[in-house]
Order: C-alpha cells, then structure tokens, then sequence
C-alpha cells in the first residue's frame, strides 16, 4: 500500500483499489480546476490498471460544490468545453466499480461526483442536491440526466427546480443512497463494500458494469456477448468448479 499527497486529492493505493480524498478543507472540498486535473490523472490510471475506487470527502463534508470563485470568472466556451462534466464522465465509466461514501455535504458539483459513483453510501448528517439555479446556473456535469435514472423524473425536477437539498433519510427513502453509516464508520463500510466486490471475479465484475452502462436498446444483445465471453473464460470454469466441490463435501 501507499500513500501519495496529492492536494487537492489524497490517494491511496492497494493492489485491488484506490481511495480517493477530496482534501480542500478550507473551501469545504470545493472541486476547483486542480480537482479535475487530479481526477482525469487518476482516471488515466484507473483505464489503464483497473481498480475499485472509493471517493471520500475530508473534515466531514463530501464537497460543497464546484468552486463559485472559479465559475463567477468562466464564460460560454468555458461551459461547453464541460470541465466538470468531461472529468465526471470519466469516472463514471471507469472500467471497475466505484464507490461514494458521503459525509457531510455534497452539494452542487459534488453531488453530481456522487452522481457518478455506482454505489453510494452515506452519514446521517448527509445533506446533498442541487442548487445551482440559485447561482443563476444549472446542473451541467451530469445532474440533470443521472439524477432522473437515479429517483425518477418527478422528484429529479423537484430537486433541480427548487434546489431542494435532501437530508440523509430522504436521500435513503428516494434510492439515492444505499446505506448510512456512522461517520467514524463510513470509510471502513466502503472498504466492506470493496472487499465484497473484490472477492468477486474482476472481469464479471467489468462485464456487469459495461452492462449496466449500456443504454436500454443495446439489451438483451450487449448482455449475451459479454456472457460468451465469460462462458469461455478459465476463471469461470474455475469457480464453478471450486463451488460444486464444495457443494459435494
């Protein structure tokens, strides 16, 4: 294992996952330009050597949002450049899965970071959502299309057009959340969550998000191909085999 200081991300490394921590702790982990360098640099690293990763946000708050100072001073090709968005997509798709394990808050843009995860967990004291109209803006970097898959369409609108920030029931009650967990708790349930996922077979794991990903007209077809290549894979017929021994003892 090794430990990397990478402000404005803290990374830790291990052979089958990496934490990632939001560390700005004087801006509440506000996800500035530096945030997104970090991020497409770990990306980077994740395409190329594929592993769990877990984002976690340090002094008890997730992320409070895009840093305003730097969106008050950007313009039109600024926003269609997608700086957060293009990063966010990014680890959306990461090949293994990812965890958010929110504390605090997760406002703005880093909501939809948590947006992006496949599994999110979170503290009682959780408080996410969207308030970007507030600030004379809206949701660009995933919000406005994840969130309606996420809670449905109607309360998706609610939280976008309102800027109805969640507390940690409602977030569990609407689906947006899986869990909560103490806050002193939290990282080691994401690690819980990673070891589950880690005793599994790493390319049915890929293959399942690649699944998962794929939009609604690529199924059945996307599904029966990945399978092919699965049924044809050693590990497969390895762990078959290992669990009907098993079984038979």
């Amino acid at each position: 294992m090794s430990v990397t200081p990478e402000l404005p991300l803290v990374i830790e490394r291990r052979a089958d996952r990496v934490v990632a921590t939001l560390s700005r702790p004087a801006v509440r982990n506000a996800i500035d330009q530096r945030t997104i360098d970090r991020l497409h640099e770990l990306c980077a690293e994740l395409e190329r050597s594929p592993r769990i990763l877990i984002l976690i946000g340090a002094d008890g708050v997730f992320a409070s949002g895009a840093d305003v100072a730097q969106l008050r001073e950007r313009r039109a090709g600024d926003a269609r450049r997608g700086i957060n968005t293009r990063a966010f997509q990014r680890v959306r798709n990461l090949p293994m899965p990812v965890i958010a394990a929110i504390d605090g808050h997760a406002l703005g843009g880093g909501a939809e970071l948590a947006y992006a995860a496949d599994i999110r967990i979170g503290t009682p004291r959780l408080q996410i959502g969207n308030p970007e109209t507030g600030l004379g803006i809206i949701a660009a970097a995933g919000a406005t299309w994840r969130l309606r898959e996420l809670v449905g369409e109607g309360r998706a609108a609610e939280m976008l057009l309102t800027g109805r920030i969640l507390d940690a029931a409602t977030a569990v009650d609407w689906g947006l959340v899986s869990s909560l967990f103490e806050p002193g708790d939290l990282l080691a349930a994401a690690h819980a969550l990673a070891d589950r996922i880690a005793r599994n077979d790493p390319l049915a794991t890929r293959h399942t998000k690649t699944a998962l990903l794929a939009p609604p007209a690529a199924h059945p077809d996307i599904d029966l191909e990945l399978q092919a290549e699965l049924f044809e894979s050693p590990e497969k017929y390895r762990r078959m085999t290992a669990f009907l021994e098993g079984r038979g003892r």
